[in-house]
């Protein structure tokens, strides 16, 4: 064996020379076939059950539509399964092949072409939603003339079909990228687009037109990411598991991590959705759509007791014929299980829950998803509760897992700064509050009210989270890997120190992308479309959070990363950024047209009372703002005396060692040039 076939022998798998062995493990692919019917039978069943698939509507689309569209939703969801898990087990569970390039291993290939393939099917789907959705809207056959026009108007114009096109190109970029894709770099960007691809989904069915949509959307989304990853890894497990031989214990015990995470996540996510769907626990037997969130419950909790079965039982045997057997029998079981329960979700997203989705009396409680608050009030700003449990989930598992990782920092006998951990849950506390508290609350009722919100996620928040260092300690704790794959220590490092981190990283990026936010939030569509729809409010979220932690991570951060820019450099960025804020709350305040008018006209205020309101807006925006700017400076000139402290610590030790040789050669220059003046 020369050349290219000895380059390859040390990523091959070990030969199968038992066929006995290699007949049995063949049997799983059989099952795996019949998971796709299975799941569209159980949807089908479920929705007739319900009386989901007669007409309803006074123009009705057609059999085919009614019983296509399901059909279409489970396809849809198992091609996106597949697709995430696949792909996220190529990025960080399989064993990579360990070379300076980062290219994939031949099993991460595998992987990534079951995930192309999977993503194809995906795509179908997506296409077949939306091409039938229409005709099932607009209550015509898929062969009435003008069906296409018909499809394109939908999906350019009517929200839902903005939302489900927007996850169609999405699906299809992800394919592109997943077909072309060599480097485990290229496989991790995949992934990330592939989650992407899952958010619009959640934007359809009954969450997204519910009382309290914030919180319906929020765990709709978390319950399809958690259910794909943990689905389709444990898919993808079992169609990899001959080309894996000796290393499928390691795989399975690094995916077994995460199914626990998704199976968490599913069953929170889920409880939250139950719970703003049905009014009283009788409706889980005496409706419909109560029963099947508890068949929904059963299939969850049988799932959590195969995978606690998987982990006594098989995975400590997994290198022994046995241990395999009973891997694959358990899987196979898990994935035809889940199966089922994705056409029970079919099922669910097309029934009518107990709790009525009529249109509200009052036309302000319809705009924010929960009844109108009383007036605002010091006392009810901070003792109100209104939680947004995305990031409320957020804000406790972060504060719980950096807690955990300074609990093993301790133990092994390792020593982390009080003060730091101190930071950090005063961060979380921050974030939780924000979200679940009086800022959540008021913040689309009154303008004043959203800039406190503004300012607490973007500059109240993250500067105590990042005086924790959360990077470093994530580096210090988590394990590194030792067979080529990335582990999440491997992706930490490779984020911090990549070209992209190197850009954003600089003062003026990083201080453009903070600072000139606030031009591109309030004054462009972005402000009203983010109080009227979810997804913008969404991302004002994110986007405020991210933005403002990489502000101060670039100015006041201690975590590993890029070259960090010079003291002075980051007092100017500070100072800079107070101007700006000052400038835009004097431009707020001095404004004589008030900002998204459309949706403070319909709760009720006059533009008086707009303006009134946009002028306190600007009030906060500067004297606020400035707050975490000034304790941020103070950081800097602290971190800069220190720094010259430990310099001229360095420098006293270097001189002790070399008798002043250093500066005995800076005397010397100095004679050389006053002789040379003196000539």
């Amino acid at each position: 064996m020369t050349g290219a076939d000895e380059r390859r022998a040390p990523d091959r798998p070990p030969i199968v020379t038992d066929e006995a062995a290699r007949a049995h493990l063949a049997k799983p692919e059989v099952a795996l076939l019949v998971a796709g019917p299975l799941a569209i039978g159980v949807a089908l069943l479920a929705l007739s059950g319900n009386g989901e698939l007669a007409p309803q509507l006074l123009l009705d689309p057609g059999a085919f539509v009614r019983f296509g569209l399901p059909v279409a939703r489970v396809v849809h969801d198992l091609g996106a399964a597949v697709t995430v898990g696949l792909l996220i087990l190529a990025a960080g569970v399989l064993p990579g092949r360990g070379t300076p390039d980062r290219s994939a291993s031949s099993v991460q290939q595998a992987a990534v072409r079951w995930a192309a393939r999977g993503a194809a099917l995906w795509l179908t789907g997506a296409i077949a939603v939306l091409v039938l959705t229409t005709a099932n809207s607009i209550g015509a056959p898929l062969t009435t003339p003008g069906m296409a026009e018909q499809v394109l108007y939908y999906a350019t114009t009517i929200d839902l079909g903005q939302y489900l096109a927007t996850s169609t190109i999405l699906i299809a970029v992800t394919l592109t990228l997943t077909v072309l894709a060599r480097r485990v770099t290229t496989v991790g960007v995949a992934s990330v687009l592939a989650l992407a691809s899952l958010l619009p989904v959640a934007l359809s069915g009954h969450a997204a037109g519910a009382d309290d949509h914030r919180n319906a959307v929020n765990s709709l989304a978390v319950h399809l990411v958690a259910v794909c990853i943990w689905a389709g890894g444990l898919v993808g497990l079992t169609l990899l598991r001959t080309r894996l031989r000796g290393q499928l214990a390691a795989s399975v015990r690094r995916y077994s991590v995460l199914a626990v995470w998704c199976w968490g996540a599913a069953g929170f996510s889920g409880v939250v959705n139950a719970t703003l769907r049905l009014s009283e626990p009788i409706d889980l037997v005496s409706s419909g759509y109560g029963r099947l969130v508890l068949l929904k419950i059963a299939a969850l909790v049988v799932l959590g007791a195969a995978g606690f079965l998987q982990r006594r039982s098989a995975i400590p045997h997994l290198d022994g014929p046995r241990g395999r057997a009973a891997f694959v029998r358990i899987a196979v079981g898990e994935v035809v299980l889940m199966s089922a329960t994705f056409g029970l979700s079919v099922a669910l997203s097309r029934s009518a829950p107990p709790v009525p989705e009529e249109p509200v009396s009052d036309g302000r409680h319809a705009l924010l998803g929960f009844p109108y608050p009383p007036p605002v009030t010091v006392r009810r700003y901070f003792t109100s509760f209104e939680p947004d449990w995305l990031f409320l989930a957020v804000a406790v598992t972060a504060a719980a897992l950096y807690v955990g990782g300074v609990v093993r920092l301790r133990r092994r006998g390792d020593h982390w700064p009080v003060g730091r951990t101190i930071a950090w849950l005063v961060g979380c506390a921050l974030l939780a509050w924000f979200s679940a508290g009086g800022p959540n609350l008021y913040g689309s009722v009154q303008f004043s009210t959203h800039m406190l919100l503004h300012m607490g996620l973007m500059m109240y928040v993250p500067l105590p989270l990042v005086l924790g260092a959360p990077v470093l300690l994530a580096l210090r704790t988590l394990r590194g890997r030792d067979d080529g794959s990335r582990g999440p220590r491997e992706w930490v490092l490779w984020l911090v120190h990549s070209r992209f981190a190197r850009v954003i990283a600089r003062p003026a990026v990083a201080g453009a992308l903070f600072a000139g936010s606030l031009v591109a939030f309030y004054y462009t569509g972005w402000f009203e479309y983010s109080l009227f729809e979810h997804p913008g409010h969404l991302l004002m979220q994110v986007h405020f959070l991210l933005s403002g932690f990489l502000f101060f991570w670039v100015l006041v951060g201690v975590d590993p990363g890029p070259n960090r820019a010079s003291y002075p450099a980051r007092l100017v960025t500070l100072l800079a950024t107070m101007a700006f804020h000052a400038f835009f709350g004097v431009a707020l305040m001095s404004s004589s047209e008030p900002l998204a008018i459309r949706w403070w006209s319909a709760l009720g205020n006059s533009e008086t009372q707009m303006l009134a309101d946009q002028a306190v807006a600007g009030s906060i925006a500067w004297g606020a703002g400035e707050i975490p700017v000034v304790l941020a400076a103070l950081v800097v000139a602290v971190q800069w005396a220190r720094d010259d402290e430990r310099r001229a610590r360095r420098v006293d030790r270097q001189s002790d060692r070399d008798g002043g040789a250093e500066l005995a050669r800076y005397n010397e220059r100095l004679r050389a040039l006053a002789d040379r003046d003196r000539r």
